[in-house]
């Protein structure tokens, strides 16, 4: 899978509406066939950080997500409401889902 985490750094006029206003972009993307998640994260030490992981299947998932529509149109609509360009680390990942993290493991949920 190719697994993305990025940084956002919102202007703080918008950092607490920035759910909303990447909603339909979330939405889209995660209606995607290929995305395996997309889920938003705030900072808990910088109110106007948001941190974005996802997942796409395959290289060829993730091109169709830079690819669409929404992606396109989110280009366009998002940049307005950030205070810098957003920061990315991108891997491909060989496993498809979440692992359990064995240093802390959960009696009887190993």
């Amino acid at each position: 899978m190719i697994f993305i985490t990025a940084k956002f750094r919102v202007r703080p006029e918008h950092a607490d509406r920035w759910p909303e206003i990447a909603a339909d972009f979330t939405r889209a993307t995660r209606a995607e066939p290929g995305c395996l998640w997309f889920d938003w994260s705030r900072s808990v030490d910088e109110p106007t950080e948001y941190v974005l992981v996802e997942a796409f299947r395959d290289d060829e998932a993730g091109a169709a997500h830079v690819q669409s529509a929404h992606f396109k149109a989110a280009q366009q609509t998002l940049p307005p409401h950030l205070a810098e360009t957003p920061r990315i680390v991108n891997a491909n990942v060989p496993q498809d889902d979440w692992s359990l993290l064995g240093e802390m493991a959960v009696p009887g949920q190993e």
